[in-house]
């Protein structure tokens, strides 16, 4: 199973994403793409292990080269975010594009038995961008629409709120 939910800042799209995979039965992986460069990505890090850690989620960290991860056969995989990802992958010095992002989302996949993937909508804040920034934004666009495409489920979650945009809630 393929899961897709996508929201704007602040949200709730990765406490609905931690719920819905708590409603699926296995072993929980939380599968962290957050770089920590400085002290306020630390305690968002630390607020995300302390709002998920009663939910019995084991945390593999990976920040790039997703196909690389250690991945439990047949685990529920949570993957806080393919926006973090894909920023890692294009413009880390370990990154490998958003090529090596497709092929990591397509490891974990064939590893587990279910995928869920948060991703970010930043595509309506009314802002120009050119250069490296526009091609990042255009690469997330391309990732999400190809994702929502292959995904059984996508939800778009607006203020807290979970709107199906396709297929069922479990």
């Amino acid at each position: 199973m393929l899961n897709l939910i996508i929201g704007g800042a602040g949200s709730g799209k990765s406490a609905f994403a931690e719920e819905l995979v708590c409603r699926l039965s296995g072993p929980r992986v939380y599968l962290a793409t957050m770089e920590a460069p400085d002290a306020e990505s630390c305690a968002k890090i630390a607020r995300h292990r302390a709002q998920r850690a009663p939910y019995g989620f084991t945390t593999v960290e990976r920040c790039t080269d997703l196909a690389g991860a250690a991945i439990p056969s047949g685990a529920n995989v949570l993957l806080e975010d393919l926006a973090n990802l894909l920023a890692n992958e294009m413009f880390s010095e370990n990154g490998g594009g958003a090529d090596a992002v497709r092929r990591g989302l397509t490891s974990v996949r064939k590893r587990a038995a279910s995928l869920t993937i948060v991703t970010n909508e930043l595509f309506s804040v009314g802002a120009e961008y050119a250069g490296e920034t526009l091609a990042y934004l255009r690469e997330l666009a391309c990732l999400n629409r190809e994702l929502a495409a292959r995904a059984d489920l996508a939800v778009e979650v607006v203020c807290g709120l979970p709107h199906v945009l396709k297929g069922e809630l479990p």
